[in-house]
């Protein structure tokens, strides 16, 4: 009667808990419409501040008086990486594909003698790259207790990504996130940000004379920093959308999996009590056989 008590006990305890990941599931679903809409509307104007970068940095090319964020510092020594994460868990293998993007890309630098950095926002990636790359965390931006990362977090990493820059601490920085895709599939992925990569598949020049003002370094200098924290705000709402959409998924694996747990205990709690039935009924018939 004891296993019996044991197991009615597993089982109300699975039930409690299939009830919590079927609320999170549900609160997931919710915050994902929110943040996937964020994550969509954001894509197209990321998308062409970056054609028009890339359309005016194909015009200044290696120009003598071109922005530091788009001429680079000469040699690429010296690599930061930026590594977007949350600070919450029950969201599958969201975290750790962004962390395992960022650890393949810094050991091919250091196979190359590259120097690697990184600058990690959100706690749940720090563990791990604190045990692998002991002592190479150069900045960490903390993210518990906003409720809703935005614009403004994105302009503080920014800000305090190019100061870095400036003051000589890294010479190609990389970001890293998770770009949501669908509720079913997110997909960790790097970027160069710093400096601005080479324009890729710009459309040619048309024979119209164009004239800026003020000057393309001109209005590269307003628009690079921009760009930069764009990008990253780009990645902060990819992330954002990626989370949700991967926790509702974790969620709903572990409601369907604490249901078939529930399933085989019942067949268990009812096997074992009909078993302990039938032992009761033959000591009290062999009992009365005695007599």
């Amino acid at each position: 009667m004891a296993n019996l008590k044991e197991l009615k006990g597993r089982i109300g305890s699975v039930k409690s808990t299939q009830k919590i990941t079927k609320a999170k599931k549900m609160v997931a679903a919710a915050k994902l419409r929110k943040a996937q809409a964020a994550a969509e509307a954001a894509r197209p104007y990321a998308t062409r501040l970056e054609g028009v970068v890339a359309s005016l940095a194909s015009k200044v090319g290696g120009s003598d008086s071109a922005p530091k964020l788009l001429a680079g510092t000469g040699k690429s020594d010296t690599h930061l990486l930026v590594v977007l994460n949350s600070d919450r868990g029950l969201a599958g293998a969201f975290n750790s594909n962004i962390v395992k993007a960022a650890r393949d890309k810094a050991l091919e630098l250091q196979a190359e003698g590259k120097k690697v950095l990184f600058f990690l926002v959100g706690r749940k990636g720090r563990p791990v790259i604190a045990r692998l790359f002991a002592g190479q965390i150069t900045e960490h931006y903390e993210t518990t207790g906003i409720r809703d990362i935005g614009f403004e977090q994105a302009h503080d990493v920014s800000l305090k990504v190019m100061e870095l820059y400036e003051a000589g601490a890294f010479d190609v920085a990389h970001l890293f996130y998770s770009k949501f895709r669908s509720a079913l599939l997110q997909e960790a992925t790097g970027q160069q940000l710093i400096p601005v990569p080479a324009p890729v598949d710009v459309p040619a020049s048309s024979d119209a004379a164009v004239e800026y003002e003020p000057d393309e370094e001109a209005i590269l200098a307003d628009l690079l920093p921009r760009n930069i924290t764009i990008q990253i705000f780009k990645g902060l709402l990819e992330n954002a959308a990626s989370e949700q959409g991967a926790s509702m998924t974790a969620m709903d694996n572990a409601t369907r999996n604490a249901g078939d747990l529930i399933n085989k205990l019942t067949i268990i709690y009812n096997r074992t009590r009909q078993a302990a039935i039938t032992t009761e009924l033959i000591e009290i018939i062999a009992g009365a056989e005695a007599l």
